[in-house]
């Protein structure tokens, strides 16, 4: 393979990979009190409860069958009775349902941002890049299932693309598993670790930010001062 492919498939990978890693200590360690998401709820709640209740039901199963799809060997699965055909109609079906409710969600939250002009001035420039890659990379990925899918039916991202992500877990990198793969197979892969790049640097790290510590808080009690208002 060609020294590029070599980096889109190898060193870039890993690059976004450690950039992700090191920006988040970094930027927890000298910028905690950024590490949040400006709130625009106040000014407008509608659109941004519908495209967030909608982006955050359809990306959890996406993730999970992207952990699946990826993760787990097509051996396996076969040896625990889910066969091809079995396999296809969840990825086709459940993976195109979930993802195009994710899309949905993704898509009315940018539009938000873009066509609210009040909104709009509370965003930042890497707020507009996260939401445009985020809908880019949805856009991809149903592209990829419901299209390119059924194109080339004879494809199979589970001898390709799930061995070479696997492989890269295991630090024994083949850059050739991707030679054959559909192109929106491929921008979508690299889009996707290009958000993992850019996490660090915008709203994203308020995923991290999880409110655990309130459920072991006490109750706070409020009382009258009885004293005073009997002085009145």
């Amino acid at each position: 393979m060609s020294l590029f492919e070599q980096f889109l498939w190898v060193i870039f990978p890993y690059l976004c990979v450690a950039t992700f890693v090191v920006g988040h200590i970094f930027r927890y360690r000298y910028d905690q009190f950024n590490w949040t998401a400006k709130s625009s709820e106040f000014i407008e709640k509608k659109r941004l409860m519908l495209g967030s209740m909608l982006f955050h039901i359809g990306i959890i199963p996406v993730i999970m069958g992207h952990v699946a799809g990826l993760g787990i060997p097509k051996e396996w699965m076969t040896a625990i009775g889910v066969s091809e055909h079995l396999y296809h109609i969840g990825a086709m079906y459940g993976g195109g349902l979930f993802g195009v409710i994710t899309f949905a969600g993704m898509l009315i939250l940018t539009m938000r941002r873009l066509t609210m002009k009040n909104v709009r001035r509370l965003s930042s420039a890497s707020d507009m890049i996260v939401n445009g890659l985020l809908l880019f990379i949805v856009f991809m990925g149903m592209f990829s299932t419901l299209v390119t899918n059924n194109v080339q039916p004879d494809f199979d991202y589970r001898e390709t693309i799930s061995i070479w992500f696997r492989n890269l877990l295991i630090f024994r990198p083949e850059a050739s598993y991707m030679a054959e793969v559909p192109i929106s197979f491929q921008i979508h892969i690299l889009a996707g670790f290009l958000i993992f790049a850019l996490w660090p640097f915008t709203r994203l790290v308020h995923v991290w930010s999880v409110p655990l510590n309130y459920a072991r808080r006490s109750y706070i009690l409020y009382r009258k001062n009885r004293s005073h208002t009997a002085g009145r």
